[in-house]
């Protein structure tokens, strides 16, 4: 979809849509006069543009005509991420406070005949390629791919380090001045976490509780985070949206998405779906964003595909497109950033 096209007043409208299951020219307007005036004719027009590219589609006629999302499957829906956050978490329309079991059900035929041409027409074999290159390139290689992934995870979660201080940590155990001992430990728990995926990729053709576990385990090693589904409620900033609090309740979760994981052909749609549910039930009390990106790379790996570093995302535009996804249910941006990394991957690693 090509957002540029649209006007600020037309993602909002579209926005409105996403959120509904269905509103009336009449509700959009009074909804959309809270953002800015807008005339009827006005209205007219932009719904019309937007029926007309797609974006939405009208049902009923004169006074049971209706406005909803284009996109069937509501995790596919667009949002303007932009246009959405502009509102605090207590503003927000439609917005779902606690997990939705639903959700589940909707993950299927998540990329599109497209999509899956384009990612086929780059796709090479992991194990073929890194065949291919001699040792002393292949470990070069390697380890410059575990430095960015380290480096840009850690990144994610707050942790200081510079690329070239995370390099020099991790190549010749120097520790960089001026940052906290966790920060260390965590730079070099990504490193330990992904070594023995690589080591042990084969393990995770079926998931189950426990080898999830046993990534988080690594990864919050000595950061004092206690390992293990919780038995203690979470919150999440920016967000009103409140994960289970009970530990049958996630472990249920866990264990449901976990089923449909495996149950899931296509290694890129398991690791869309890891992407989006781990964090959605948020199975510890700390770490799980950390676990889920290392989970994905051990799917991507026992389906033969390259892992992702997440070295270029947008750290705010992931954390923005995680929270619409708690909120409204849709995938659509977490789905493109995911993408994303996959062409980037490709494009820059063991060549």
């Amino acid at each position: 979809m090509n957002e540029t096209i649209l006007t600020n007043r037309q993602k909002s409208i579209l926005n409105l849509i996403s959120q509904s299951t269905g509103i009336s020219r009449g509700n959009i307007q009074k909804l959309i006069q809270k953002i800015e005036v807008i005339s009827k004719p006005t209205l007219i027009r932009d719904l019309n543009f937007l029926i007309k590219n797609k974006l939405i589609k009208v049902e009923g006629n004169a006074s049971s005509t209706k406005y909803f999302s284009f996109e069937d499957n509501p995790l596919l829906k667009y949002f303007d991420l932009d246009t959405y956050f502009k509102l605090d978490p207590d503003q927000r329309l439609g917005v779902k406070k606690k997990f939705d079991y639903k959700i589940i059900g909707n993950f299927k035929n998540l990329f599109s005949k497209i999509e899956i041409e384009e990612i086929n027409n780059i796709k090479k074999s992991f194990l073929t390629e890194s065949s291919k290159l001699s040792l002393d390139i292949y470990k070069k290689e390697l380890e410059r791919f575990v430095i960015e992934f380290s480096w840009k995870s850690s990144k994610i979660e707050g942790n200081t380090y510079s690329l070239l201080e995370t390099e020099e940590l991790i190549q010749k155990s120097v520790v960089a001045e001026g940052h906290a001992k966790e920060e260390t430990v965590m730079i070099l728990n990504h490193k330990r976490a992904f070594d023995a995926i690589l080591k042990n990729y084969k393990d995770y053709n079926k998931l189950t509780v426990s080898k999830v576990n046993q990534i988080h385990s690594l990864l919050v090693d000595n950061l004092g985070i206690n390992s293990g589904i919780r038995s203690e409620a979470v919150g999440i900033t920016g967000t009103v949206y409140v994960p289970f609090d009970l530990k049958y309740q996630i472990e249920d979760a866990l264990s449901i998405t976990l089923e449909l994981i495996n149950k899931t052909k296509n290694p890129l749609e398991k690791g869309l779906i890891a992407t989006t549910m781990i964090p959605y039930i948020q199975p510890y009390s700390d770490g799980n964003k950390r676990t889920t990106r290392m989970l994905v790379n051990a799917i991507l790996l026992t389906g033969d595909y390259y892992p992702l570093s997440y070295r270029n995302i947008n750290v705010e535009e992931y954390k923005k497109a995680m929270i619409l996804f708690y909120e409204q249910g849709s995938i659509y941006h977490l789905k493109r950033l995911f993408l994303e990394q996959i062409f980037f991957t490709y494009k820059n690693y063991f060549r």
